[in-house]
């Protein structure tokens, strides 16, 4: 037999066996197959959908109802369009230290711009038995959490939104002569505060003031 036609057939014979070995890898196509299941990669505020039947897309995200706090933020951004979460927070860490430092130095007058008349009335009614007592009050923020907004609703014009601080300060209670009678300059204390902030939605005072303190329950 010819060298050449030997050659053939065991190129033929290579070929045959690499036809085999990929089917054998790869499987074969029948028309049947079900296509391949691509799974997205999703940022966290991506949307996440799932098919459904006729077609359509289901957004998971946009079906799922609101919390009550994004119900709340949701009805407040309605009536006051320039409204954001991110500033108000600001704000609201501000009026916090601001509040605390004016309320231990008996600062009435930062105070009153700050809070609600009833607050105000209950603030300088501490300031004015301290004063009688000759007592006066050391205190400081020394660190403090991020403040984190839990409540937030609409009652006619008025937005009230809810704030928990967490902070550790550090206060103490002098007498006339100086001496402490209460508290420790030395040791921090950590405290949980909740504050209702109000605004009128239709004013065009932007500020909010601070119309309740609570502790968490």
């Amino acid at each position: 037999m010819n060298s050449q036609y030997i050659d053939i057939i065991v190129y033929a014979g290579v070929a045959i066996f690499l036809v085999f070995r990929l089917r054998a890898v790869l499987g074969r196509r029948t028309g049947t197959e079900r296509p391949p299941i691509v799974t997205p990669v999703r940022g966290p505020t991506t949307p996440v959908a799932v098919p459904r039947a006729g077609g359509k897309v289901v957004d998971l995200v946009a079906n799922r109802p609101l919390t009550p706090l994004q119900d709340g933020i949701a009805r407040i951004q309605a009536a006051d369009p320039g409204f954001r979460v991110e500033p108000f927070i600001e704000g609201a860490r501000y009026a916090f230290e601001m509040i605390i430092k004016s309320f231990a130095a008996g600062d009435t007058a930062t105070l009153r711009p700050l809070v609600s008349d009833d607050v105000y009335d209950s603030f300088t009614e501490v300031i004015r038995q301290r004063l009688a007592a000759k007592e006066t009050v050391d205190t400081k923020v020394v660190r403090m959490q991020d403040p984190e907004l839990i409540e937030a609703s609409l009652d006619g014009r008025t937005a009230k939104l809810v704030v928990k601080f967490v902070t550790m300060q550090i206060s103490a209670t002098r007498n006339s002569s100086g001496q402490i009678v209460d508290g420790d300059l030395e040791r921090q204390a950590e405290h949980n505060d909740l504050w209702t902030f109000a605004r009128n939605v239709r004013s065009s005072d932007p500020n909010w003031v601070l119309i309740s303190t609570a502790h968490p329950e």
